[in-house]
Parts: C-alpha cells; structure tokens; sequence
C-alpha cells in the first residue's frame, strides 16, 4: 500500500492525543471518546467541531488498523523518501475495518455502525394512569366499578391508520419505508430520522378528516375495573392493553388505577386487620364487664372485658377483618377509659367515697417524687 501525501503532513498520534507508543486498545477509546465530543450531534452547526470530526476519523484510519500504522510509521520514520514505496492507494474505509469499534460507536447518538438501521415500525402505546375513589366498604369488600378518563385513543374514523377512510398510508418514497436515512461521515456512519416522514416508514397523501393524519384522537373513555377485595389505599391496579394507542400497527400501553381509599367513621385499618376504638367507664374497667362493639359486616360480637383492664389495652376478635386471597384478618379492639368531664353531685360523692375508701397507696410511688 503506497503511503499517500498526507501521511507526512498529518500528526495522527497527536490527533488522537496518544503517544506513537499507545497501545490498539488506548487509539480505540481515544477515538471513541473524541468522537463522541466532536459529533455533529453534539455541536449542531459548529463547523469548526466538525472539521475536527474528520481529522479524527481520518486518524483512526489509519492508527487504527495495525498494518497500515506501520506503513505510516515508518513513512514517517523515513521522511518523504518514502514515497517511492510500492503498492496500492489507500483504499476506502468502513466499520468492518475496525473491528468492534463499529459496534461501540453506534450507540452513541442513536445511529448504526456499518449497517443499516431498521425504522421505527410497531410502537407499544403508552401507559396511562387514572385514580379510582372507593369508599371504605368497597375497598373492603372489592367491588365492579367503571373508571372514567380522557386520553388519546384510536381514531373511530380511520380506525388508528390515519388515512381517510377507504385509502392507505404509502410506504415512503425517501426512505423506502425504513424510516430512517444514512449518513456517511468518514470513519462512521450514521441514521437519521427520514425527514420526508418524520421517521414513520409511509406518507398520508388524504389524511383523515377527524384525526388528521395522528390515528388518533382525544376523547372521554369508559374503563370497567374489577377491584379485588381488600385493596389498600394508594394501591395501583394494572390493566393491561387499556392505555394509550399503539403507533404503527404496535400494541396499546397499559392503564394503571391508583385506588383512592375514603376513611370510615369508626374503623381503621392495619394490613388485613380492621382497629376499632371503644370507650368504657371507669366501672367497667375496674370491675370487668361484657361490652357490645360493631364490626364492619354488620353483625356485633360481645367482648368481655376483664376486671381491673388499662386504658389503651387491645383486645383481638379473630376472624373479623378484612378478607383477602392471603386470608381474613382480626378486629383490634382499643379499650379506653371515659372520663367524664361533669358529675353530678350523687357521683361526685360516690367517687369521694371511693377515694376514701382506698388503701392509701398512690399510682405515683414509682416515681420517686
């Protein structure tokens, strides 16, 4: 291979910035890492960047492919002596020639390397997202509801083609259909979205009148949900395939339900246990007593209160929480003690008697105070 003229103009190793002893792995990612500062996709309209682009290219041609480095290295090492050296001209380049650096590079600004980027075809739709208000039965006890949203959908008039009805979207003239172009820049080559498309692969020459070419349009929908029993309050529900519209043939994204729990006057809820507060009286408490409370079906459980019971004790009635595919839960029952905020005189009195009557001994000893 003859060496060409600008072998003894052009200082490739400096290019690169790596030394003349750098190895093939340390010219491949000093090229890499250039490439990727120096790209037009990075500098839109800085011609100064991409000027710069083809030197590196043009260094990595050569320095890049061990026989011709040698070739080069030692036209320089001779000087313009060289230049009787015999053989072929320097020939053209393509990614093959680099190896994996191809493979590497291509990713860089969403284009291929040595081959041909396929368009965009089918394109999943998008996932959409809507909230669902429950109130604290249903969540409970799950229920069959519609959920009501805006959003994109296919177009009922072309039916997601875009064209108007009884045509069809064309394969695109530019781009064959792929919809995408090719650029060659040197050392690399590059896809683009086809201009004349917008990257879609086909062209709508009589766009639908309701949609407009889009395939779709905004409107009210109507989404049936099936809640499952016992879901909890921010939960989100998948269904799959009612989001948006798919592009090009793709299929539809999916519709996620965020379930928005109102909270019950009387019960609270843990997992799959339901809490319930009770107040009794000092009596009760002291003395022990069997206290009525709800649950949540409907249907009331007697609960024994033992004598000399705290304020604040939690007390489990099984089998009276919420149900779910893991199993049923409990109601929690917290007991604490009214105090009363007026007294007659009859129970004022009373309660004088019993503070008479006591031992002496204060709740406080403990204290220390």
């Amino acid at each position: 291979m003859a060496p060409q003229r600008e072998w003894f103009e052009k200082r490739y190793y400096r290019i690169l910035g790596v030394p003349d002893t750098a190895s093939a792995q340390d010219i491949k990612s000093a090229c890499r890492k250039l490439s990727r500062q120096y790209h037009a996709d990075a500098n839109p309209g800085d011609s100064a960047a991409e000027e710069r682009f083809k030197e590196i290219s043009a260094a990595y041609e050569v320095i890049g492919d061990p026989e011709r480095r040698k070739e080069y290295d030692e036209v320089r090492r001779l000087g313009p002596a060289a230049a009787g050296f015999p053989g072929g001209g320097a020939g053209g380049f393509s990614f093959t020639d680099v190896g994996d650096l191809g493979d590497i590079l291509g990713g860089i600004f969403g284009g291929g390397a040595g081959r041909r980027r396929r368009g965009r075809g089918p394109h999943r739709g998008q996932d959409l997202e809507a909230e669902l208000h429950l109130t604290f039965e249903e969540a409970v006890s799950g229920v069959t509801t519609t959920v009501h949203l805006t959003s994109e959908a296919a177009c009922r008039t072309c039916n997601g083609s875009g064209a108007r009805p009884g045509t069809a979207p064309r394969p695109c003239a530019r781009c064959g259909g792929q919809g995408v172009v090719s650029e060659n820049q040197g050392l690399f080559a590059f896809s683009t979205p086809c201009p004349a498309c917008g990257g879609q692969g086909v062209t709508i020459e009589d766009p639908c009148p309701t949609c407009r070419g889009t395939g779709t349009e905004r409107r009210p929908r109507e989404v049936k949900v099936r809640i499952p029993a016992g879901v909890d309050d921010g939960q989100r529900i998948r269904l799959k395939g009612r989001g948006g519209p798919g592009r090009n043939g793709g299929p539809p994204g999916d519709l996620y339900v965020v379930v928005r729990v109102r909270p019950h006057p009387l019960f609270g809820r843990k997992g799959r246990d339901l809490t319930l507060t009770v107040p009794i009286t000092f009596p009760e408490a002291a003395l022990g007593a069997d206290v009525v409370v709800p649950t949540l079906s409907g249907a009331p459980v007697t609960l024994r209160i033992p004598p000399g019971t705290r304020s604040g004790r939690t007390f489990r009635v099984r089998g009276r929480g919420v149900a779910t595919s893991k199993g049923t839960g409990d109601l929690l029952v917290t007991v604490e003690v009214a105090v009363p905020t007026k007294l007659s005189s009859a129970e004022r009195k009373a309660l004088e008697a019993f503070q008479a009557a006591g031992s002496g001994t204060s709740p406080r000893e403990h204290l220390g105070v």
